[in-house]
């Protein structure tokens, strides 16, 4: 049988698995060097006093610390005018993965979501995903309060003074989807096309083809299509229409 690794007996497995974990301690070891040296990385400071809106309304970004000295946010790309289905496939797997922010806040750090879109548009969103956290439009915010949407981003609070202090890029956000790291521990892993698989594994597909499925939860980038977790949401239907239209923010 193809597509599957070789059958062998327990003190073999075990031999090989051992041989792994220690590239896989050299790599765990890798990452907390490297974080270290990002907490050595210089900061920016920014206008705390910059609006962002949020469910009580206009409020100034530092009020985002919730009184805390440390900040994460996740920046979510927002399609103006689409329905429900039409946000962000890609954007949608960083809120669904974080629902609370308790161990974070006991480390004295708040947590938020970020989105350009308008608030009237991002609030009924919001409610519909039943996101717990709280959301903020940066709509018209430049500099570090606003910037580009899709990557978790760090500040640090000195009193009224706010500062900028990491962002991530495209795969960073990893971090906080548990499901991907699942999946990367699993013999078939993400299925996805970038991924070494050994020959005779099932076809391997383009990145993020899971992402979206319609109603029968195949994979669809098609109109019938929604993000995975919205079928999860009460009333979620078949779609007829993605409503994307100009570019995603």
């Amino acid at each position: 049988m193809t597509g599957r690794p070789p059958v062998t007996d327990l003190a073999t497995w075990q031999q090989a698995r051992d041989a792994l974990l220690v590239r896989e301690k050299a790599h765990t070891r890798e990452g907390d060097a490297i974080a270290a040296e990002r907490r050595k990385l210089p900061m920016v400071e920014f206008d705390g006093k910059v609006e962002v809106v949020g469910a009580g309304g206009p409020v100034p970004f530092v009020d985002l610390f919730q009184g805390r000295d440390e900040l994460v946010v996740y920046k979510h790309m927002w399609w103006d005018g689409a329905p429900h289905q039409g946000q962000c496939e890609g954007c949608t797997h960083v809120p669904w993965h974080f629902d609370n922010a308790a161990y974070l806040n006991a480390r004295g750090v708040s947590f938020a979501m970020l989105t350009t879109g308008e608030w009237d548009e991002v609030a009924p969103f919001v409610e519909f995903m039943g996101y717990t956290q709280p959301w903020y439009s940066v709509r018209g915010a430049d500099g570090p309060a606003g910037g580009e949407m899709g990557y978790l981003t760090s500040y640090l609070r000195d009193g009224d003074r706010t500062f900028l202090t990491y962002s991530t890029t495209g795969r960073g956000c990893e971090r906080v989807n548990g499901s991907l790291n699942l999946l990367d521990m699993t013999v078939r892993g993400r299925g996805e096309a970038w991924e070494r698989h050994p020959e005779g594994w099932p076809e391997a597909r383009p990145a993020g083809w899971f992402w979206r499925t319609n109603a029968d939860g195949e994979s669809s980038w098609g109109e019938d299509s929604r993000p995975v977790p919205q079928w999860t949401r009460p009333g979620a239907g078949a779609v007829e229409t993605l409503g994307r239209q100009g570019h995603c923010h």
